[in-house]
């Protein structure tokens, strides 16, 4: 019966009514599924970067343009470390610092480069420029080639109308020699170098124009592949991307074979398992080796690095620069290399 005219509601031993503890056990739920909730946002997009997701059937067409912004989400990592502990869960703050060290572990040694060789050879100096449909400013461009000491230029981009206009700003007595396949819009492209070129058999099937050329340095024998494979951007696009890519020869590093340098823009980050199966067949990334591989070459609102001076890895890079570049939203990157 009621003592000392209380209510019928039951005290608990800490003296509050069963009301509050129930709404304390809901909050406590909600702490909870909150800060495991950030442990797998976070978590999934790790597991999906070491995976390949790019390269996983069902998931890959989405997963190749999200994975491009990694770098975004590897510097938002500790978020959900902190909401966790602010949350009151060491355990899902445990699980989150996990996350964050494998996001930082892909991510973080393209700051600081290293492991490169020693040869002795002849220097060559690469660069790469997507022209934006053919609208970079050409006196830019010419004037970036002459200031670089440029060797050889890989262009994307490069339609028939804009060849014209690019030579006559000076292009072609700085580099008289090209092998060039100018189509219309994005899907021409074009070599241009300081040294004669011989054309190689164009790459089969590829989407994009991809001129192959070969030259001499000090007797060094080079093949050169300007590269711009699609975007992938839809079903069909990602799968012309992974094909273009799959395209791309292999570094030989045997004694005594061409020096194979891949130049232009691969549409790809090192975020990508296409693009880093395509290393993995001989290849150093230029940027990579000199600690510069989160500098990006695209965009401004969401930047991102697709452009990329992939060289035998024998060769060292000896230096690695990228430039803004008027009337397109790419940037030229130029890489000083030492052949073997």
């Amino acid at each position: 019966m009621p003592v000392g005219g209380t209510t019928g509601q039951k005290i608990d031993v800490n003296g509050a009514g069963t009301g509050d503890a129930g709404r304390g056990s809901l909050a406590g739920r909600a702490r909870t599924v909150l800060a495991w909730t950030g442990v797998a946002g976070w978590g999934l997009w790790a597991l999906v970067r070491w995976a390949g997701g790019d390269r996983l059937p069902v998931i890959g067409e989405l997963a190749a343009p999200l994975l491009a912004v990694t770098p975004f989400v590897a510097v938002a990592a500790p978020v959900p470390v902190v909401a966790a502990l602010l949350l009151r869960r060491p355990a899902a703050a445990v699980a989150a610092a996990l996350v964050a060290v494998s996001l930082g572990a892909a991510v973080l040694p393209r700051a600081f480069g290293g492991g490169q060789p020693a040869p002795h050879g002849p220097v060559i100096r690469v660069m790469s420029a997507n022209l934006y449909f053919g609208e970079t400013d050409a006196d830019q461009l010419v004037d970036l080639v002459r200031r670089g000491n440029v060797d050889v230029l890989s262009l994307q981009e490069l339609p028939p109308e804009a060849v014209g206009r690019y030579e006559r700003a000076g292009l072609a007595r700085l580099l008289p020699y090209k092998v060039v396949d100018a189509r219309v819009q994005a899907a021409g492209s074009g070599l241009y170098s300081r040294y004669p070129l011989r054309a190689l058999p164009a790459l089969p099937r590829t989407q994009m124009a991809m001129p192959s050329a070969e030259l001499a340095v000090s007797g060094r024998k080079i093949e050169i592949t300007a590269v711009h494979p699609v975007p992938p951007i839809s079903g069909e696009s990602h799968r012309d991307w992974r094909r273009d890519i799959g395209e791309l020869p292999a570094a030989s590093g045997a004694d005594g074979a061409p020096v194979r340098i891949l130049a232009g823009d691969f549409n790809a980050t090192l975020d990508h398992a296409t693009l880093r199966a395509l290393i993995g067949r001989g290849y150093a990334d230029a940027a990579d080796r000199t600690g510069k591989g989160l500098v990006h070459t695209w965009g401004t609102a969401i930047p991102l690095t697709l452009d990329h001076v992939l060289v035998d890895r024998r060769a060292r890079v000896r230096s690695y620069t990228v430039h803004d570049l008027h009337g397109s939203d790419h940037r030229a990157v130029v890489a000083e290399l030492g052949l073997p």
